[in-house]
């Protein structure tokens, strides 16, 4: 093998090593945002399986009624729903190696700005099926932070609490699922 030959293949040899695990990597990512969008397909269907339909109205009472009886059909549809369901292992590593991407990333002290600007919250329990504590306030996840999560369909958001990222019905009222510890300290 001629020298110039010998050289190109340890080029091409080393360029592989170091490319590989690029490669790897990008194939997780992309299978744990398949696996998350599926769980977040699973989850719509099973919503539309109980024939959950809002109808249009203006009045409060009404509207908080329909709320009420769509959280209580949306809990029917997964009764033995608990936090994992939709974040399983595999999404929650993708989730909260983007947000520390965020966080370590050029515009990580402005996201973190924003964070702690939010109203503090206290120290709350979240759970899985159950209704969004009443007392805390909707607090907007960053826009910086949403642009580098895989997008949501119309009736989910995320929200943080604290350093938990929560999924969020807005239909229904309901912590779909959370992933606490999801936005590392400073």
């Amino acid at each position: 093998m001629g020298l110039h030959v010998w050289r190109s293949w340890l080029s091409l040899s080393v360029l592989s090593v170091l490319l590989f695990p690029c490669a790897i990597a990008q194939k997780s990512d992309e299978s744990a945002v398949k696996e998350f969008h599926d769980r977040i397909d699973n989850y719509i269907s099973a919503k539309k399986k109980q024939d959950i339909a809002e109808k249009p109205t203006d009045s409060p009472g009404k509207l908080a009624q329909e709320k009420q009886q769509i959280a209580e059909k949306t809990k029917e549809a997964r009764p033995e729903a608990q936090q994992g369901d939709i974040f399983t292992p595999v999404v929650t590593a993708y989730f909260k190696q983007q947000i520390e991407g965020i966080l370590r990333g050029p515009n990580g002290a402005k996201v973190r700005a924003s964070l702690r600007h939010a109203e503090p919250l206290p120290n709350v329990q979240l759970q899985v099926n159950a209704k969004y504590p009443s007392n805390l306030p909707l607090q907007s996840t960053p826009p910086t932070l949403l642009m580098n999560l895989p997008p949501l369909p119309k009736e989910l958001q995320y929200r943080i609490v604290g350093s938990t990222l929560v999924l969020y019905d807005m239909s229904s009222g309901l912590v779909v699922d959370f992933i606490p510890g999801a936005v590392p300290a400073a």
